[in-house]
């Protein structure tokens, strides 16, 4: 596992850092360890579809969400980005995906699957802290469950808007603090059902939409769109929602120069 030191450490914690680097080629079980993100990754994967077609022109026309390659020309950065998942699926649509986590072994998983299946995927590993301090910057970046694991969240979110290029976006998903998301996503996901290994998450570490819209407002992003994601067990699919009181996503803008 890489260690970071000082000011490229950042936001890392390094609890969280072992415990998903344990993880090596389990990461593509669907039946594994990270089956409850293989059920929820379709959704995200169709809200950020519609949204940057929806943001971003073709040139001078609107993407076509329905073609075959929407997000074609698209520079995307997945921090996080853990075994690909969300990466390749990006990626096959056609965007230009970076994949950056601070766990080597979460890259070598990520670039093996990629590798097999033949996708050309820019996988780094690397903090967020040190990706901003290149002065590259994206058309969208996403901090997609992820910010529940970090050590430092405000530290994080500035390093990652920094890495958002004017008119670019910056898309959160993460597990709203409330007590119906601690019985569910906790008592229920962890204890109850077992769909991810008990003492995953840290409730308190779950944050309130307004703890991560005001650390990205003050770094110059303004909110878009938000949205929240149900389970629904009768059809055992997630599904996009009004209800943001477990798990969310909220988009933000760097307004254009």
């Amino acid at each position: 596992m890489a260690e970071f030191h000082g000011e490229a450490a950042g936001s890392v914690d390094r609890d969280e850092l072992a415990r998903f680097a344990r993880l090596g080629d389990d990461w593509w079980d669907p039946n594994g360890p990270q089956r409850a993100l293989h059920k929820l990754n379709p959704t995200r994967v169709l809200y950020l579809r519609n949204l940057f077609c929806a943001h971003f022109p073709d040139g001078t026309k609107p993407r076509d969400r329905k073609a075959e390659k929407p997000l074609a020309g698209l520079r995307i950065v997945d921090l996080g980005c853990g075994g690909g998942l969300l990466s390749e699926s990006l990626a096959a649509l056609g965007a230009q995906v970076t994949g950056a986590d601070p766990a080597e072994e979460n890259i070598a998983a990520a670039r093996r699957h990629a590798g097999a299946g033949g996708l050309e995927i820019d996988y780094r590993p690397v903090t967020v802290e040190a990706l901003s301090l290149s002065g590259e910057t994206f058309d969208a970046v996403l901090a997609m469950e992820v910010l529940e694991h970090v050590a430092d969240v405000k530290g994080f979110l500035a390093a990652a808007a920094a890495l958002v290029r004017p008119g670019g976006l910056l898309v959160g998903a993460t597990l709203n603090r409330t007590l119906k998301s601690y019985a569910l996503a906790i008592v229920g996901a962890e204890y109850v059902l077992r769909w991810v290994e008990p003492g995953t998450h840290d409730w308190r570490k779950f944050l309130r939409p307004y703890e991560m819209v005001k650390p990205l407002e003050s770094c110059g992003l303004r909110e878009i769109d938000r949205a929240g994601i149900v389970y629904h067990p009768i059809s055992d699919e997630w599904r996009l929602s009004g209800d943001m009181d477990v798990n969310y996503m909220i988009a933000l803008e760097r307004p254009p120069g």
